[in-house]
């Protein structure tokens, strides 16, 4: 192919124009993601004091249930709702550095009912100073709701398809009008394994940022939705921002506050990003503690035997003597791993 002098190829010119448009854009999008995790995170170091000081002159303190290990009747009275900050952190960096696409802002939505939820429930129990919080019927009406909000969002303003993706291989089933019901299942048991898992300092926060983690990767490096990202970004953020004051021994509590509002978010990145299935891996940890009280109950109903000591599965190691740190950092260990290799099925099934 001959060029004339001074003259670029004009295909080699195109390739290098889109290359470094790409690149440019791809830079410039990590920058903002990284601030508005940083964001978060700063926000969340200097509000928790101010918010545990606030919170301790209210004596708004955790109730702890008596059914639970005797070691834990030492932390009541410690500060809770705690995720009223994890979510103000999240809020402003969002709503000012996002492009609010339709996908973001259904997560975030579904992320904010599903802490609403929690702070009615965690107000509940310290006006009647019982663990006891809203009733069942209440919960469950307002999942529903919830669910059904992110149906619709997903399936009118994002365009996701009403089916589930089953990775690595590559097929999917379609659910038709079963989906809301499978959009259901996927938040009601999201939130409730989160906040089982919210049974130990710092646990929920750290096997949390871990997962969240795993979704920075997935929509950032192979789904390429930045608006996504961003708010993974900010969910980690605020996650590390708040253990600095929730990890053991705890100054504050994220409540079911924190809890439902951080399942609420997970679910609505599954559901978003079709890896509903995958969060069997992706949220490995929450599995197993949901899990865990699923057998207990049954066993004890259908053969009046226990198959742990106690149930979520974390008060069973601290019942054979395990220190609260080692079963958190080990926890956090097997959610990493659970995570990366959750992130890998994906990115596999993608390209195949």
């Amino acid at each position: 192919m001959s060029v004339t002098p001074g003259q670029p190829a004009p295909a080699l010119g195109l390739a290098a124009a889109t290359t470094s448009g790409h690149l440019s854009t791809t830079g410039s999008a990590s920058g903002v993601i990284l601030l508005a995790g940083t964001a978060s995170l700063l926000m969340c170091l200097f509000l928790s004091p101010r918010f545990i000081e606030f919170v301790r002159r209210r004596e708004f303190g955790q109730n702890i249930r008596e059914e639970g290990p005797e070691g834990h009747q030492t932390k009541a009275g410690t500060p809770t709702m705690g995720g009223i900050i994890i979510f103000a952190a999240i809020t402003i960096p969002y709503l000012l550095l996002s492009k609010r696409d339709a996908q973001s802002v259904a997560v975030f939505g579904t992320a904010i009912a599903c802490a609403l939820l929690g702070f009615a429930d965690d107000y509940t129990k310290i006006v009647r100073r019982r663990s006891l919080g809203l009733r069942a019927r209440t919960k469950l009406a307002v999942t529903i709701a919830i669910s059904l909000g992110l149906w619709y969002a997903a399936t009118q303003q994002a365009s996701i398809a009403p089916t589930i993706s089953l990775r690595p291989f590559d097929a999917s089933i379609d659910l038709g009008p079963l989906y809301p019901v499978f959009i259901y299942l996927v938040v009601a048991g999201t939130t409730t394994a989160v906040n089982f898992t919210d049974g130990l300092d710092g646990l929920a926060a750290g096997c949390a940022a871990i997962t969240l983690l795993a979704y920075i990767g997935i929509t950032f490096i192979v789904t390429g939705d930045h608006d996504l990202t961003l708010l993974a970004a900010c969910l980690v953020g605020a996650c590390i921002g708040f253990l600095w004051f929730n990890s053991f021994p705890a100054s504050i509590f994220m409540g079911d506050t924190g809890a439902l509002g951080l399942g609420g978010a997970v679910a609505g990145l599954a559901v978003m990003t079709k890896t509903e299935v995958l969060l069997i891996l992706l949220g490995g940890i929450f599995v197993v503690e949901v899990l865990s009280v699923v057998i207990q109950v049954f066993s004890f109903q259908v053969f009046r035997k226990r198959v742990f000591l106690m149930a979520p599965i974390h008060h069973h190691f601290e019942l054979q003597a395990w220190s609260e740190t080692k079963i958190i950092l080990r926890f956090w260990i097997v959610a990493a791993a659970l995570g990366a290799i959750g992130f890998v099925v994906f990115q596999q099934g993608i390209k195949g």
